[in-house]
Parts: C-alpha cells; sequence; structure tokens
C-alpha cells in the first residue's frame, strides 16, 4: 500500500536541509511514509491526498487534508512550506502552485517516474512520466541541489529527482550553501 513502505532514500538523504522545526508538506502523501519520517524528526507536518482512507491513517501525524487536487481547487491558497516533498506523483498543472508553497530557503525534494520507465511497466501513459530534464527545466529560478535520472537500484524503475531551493533573498550576490553530505548524527 503506498505510503507504507520506508521512506525513500532520496527523501533521507536530503532532508537535513529543511529548516529545524520548519513545516513540511507531503503532496499526494498516500500513508504518510514521509510524514512520519519528518514528524520523527521535529517537523510539523501537512499530507494532502484524495483517498479518504489516507488521510485517516495520517490524521494523528499532523494536519490531514483530503482534496481531489486534480480536479478541484489547490486546498492551500496562499500557504507557505519549509519543504514540499512529493514522490510518484505528476501532476503538470499543479506545479506553478507547488513551486509557490516554497516559502523563502524552502527546500523542494521531488522524486517520479521518467519517460523510460513506460519500456518496463506503469505508470505508462505521458502524461503521468517526466521527460528527459523536466524536473530541471521546472526548477528555473531555485537554486538545483542534486538531480538524478535514471534508473533506481534496481532496474524495474526509471525515475527523476531534484532537490532545489528558493532562494532566500533574490538581491544578494552571496550564493546559497547547502551540505550536499548529511550531518553526522552525533553532530
Amino acid at each position: 500500500m503506498h505510503g507504507t513502505e520506508a521512506p525513500s532514500a532520496w527523501v533521507q538523504r536530503w532532508s537535513h536541509l529543511v529548516a529545524p522545526a520548519g513545516h513540511v508538506l507531503d503532496v499526494a502523501c498516500g500513508h504518510g511514509r514521509h510524514m512520519r519520517w519528518f514528524a520523527g524528526r521535529g517537523h510539523p507536518v501537512t499530507g494532502i491526498d484524495r483517498s479518504p482512507e489516507a488521510i485517516a491513517a495520517v490524521a494523528p501525524l499532523g494536519r490531514a487534508i483530503e482534496a481531489d487536487i486534480e480536479n478541484g481547487p489547490w486546498p492551500l491558497p496562499g500557504e507557505r512550506f519549509a519543504a514540499v516533498v512529493i514522490t510518484n506523483y505528476l501532476w503538470r498543472p499543479l506545479i506553478p502552485i507547488l513551486l509557490d508553497s516554497l516559502a523563502p530557503a524552502g527546500v523542494l525534494i521531488w522524486e517520479t517516474f521518467s519517460v523510460d520507465h513506460a519500456t518496463i511497466g506503469r505508470p505508462s501513459r505521458p502524461e503521468f512520466l517526466l521527460q528527459h530534464g523536466e524536473l530541471l527545466t521546472m526548477c528555473h529560478g531555485l537554486h538545483v541541489v542534486a538531480y538524478e535520472n535514471g534508473h533506481a537500484l534496481h532496474p524495474e524503475r526509471f525515475i527523476q529527482r531534484v532537490v532545489a531551493s528558493r532562494p532566500l533573498n533574490t538581491l544578494s550576490s552571496t550564493p546559497a550553501r547547502h551540505r550536499i553530505d548529511p550531518p553526522d548524527k552525533e553532530g
């Protein structure tokens, strides 16, 4: 069942970039694997999903919103988050809204299927698959910290992944600094 498996290794690897106690939005959260991950690290969490069962499962973790974000209005207009996390989900009309949901210095962590995935399984419909480099193009104006495009550890998945942050101050000539290695547990 989506959302009950372990958190994505990509999300785990880059979660240290989220501001301490920063509010995290998990889009298409399923049964909350990433909400659980961030809540366990002291972050307030909000999850959105269209499944009533998923929302019931994640409600104890934080704010849980049942919404069909593909056919209805965006349920969080004007809200900004320290992180927006999206895995195994793509609905292109939402991209501007999702990017606008990043607070200054907010982090976007996105991992989903690429066009090559159609050669091996589902999803295979083009509207649910990223074109090569599409996440990079989408992140124009953000500071891209990391990007990958290819097959995962298991060759049954072709994916694209990006981590990008919204500039804190667009007028500053000082470049953003992001630690690419997670800090040790001890420090």
